[in-house]
């Protein structure tokens, strides 16, 4: 399992949450971006640099992910993609995405964006708080454990 990050608009916490899982269960974490990023030295944490333009870190991202990956990004239609191919994706505010959710996920994004689009003004989503933090923390620790649990660990 890897996990990768739909890095460019990625709350700086929970890349911080990210960083220390990483190094805690020594599993492969890839930056995706289009811009400069500093990440720590870590022989577990990569960074992928793209050119600028649209969708071309989500078309990476979706290029290199395998089924058991775990994609971080809050890009609903690129986790409908992640998820499409097999994997999951987790919202940083704790949202996961998987097959029995996206279409459903997806279709009320699009219904939303028609609206914004029709000129009805929908507003954005709260900031990001502790309790949202806490909950990706949550279901990062979860997404882990159940694939630890499936894999048999190296000595």
């Amino acid at each position: 399992m890897k996990i990768w990050v739909d890095a460019d608009a990625c709350p700086k916490v929970i890349k911080e949450i990210l960083y220390r899982v990483a190094e805690r269960v020594k599993i492969p974490l890839i930056f995706v971006t289009n811009q400069r990023l500093t990440l720590p030295v870590s022989p577990f944490i990569t960074l992928t640099q793209v050119p600028p333009g649209p969708d071309i870190a989500d078309d990476e991202i979706v290029a290199q992910c395998a089924p058991a990956d775990l994609v971080i990004t809050a890009d609903i239609p690129l986790a409908a993609r992640i998820v499409e191919k097999g994997g999951r994706g987790l919202d940083p505010r704790g949202k996961l995405y998987d097959k029995e959710n996206i279409k459903q996920i997806l279709s009320m994004r699009d219904f939303m964006d028609s609206l914004r689009g029709s000129g009805i003004e929908t507003g954005g989503p709260a900031g990001l708080g502790q309790r949202e933090i806490n909950l990706f923390a949550n279901q990062l620790d979860q997404i882990i454990a159940a694939y630890q649990r499936q894999v048999p660990q190296q000595p």
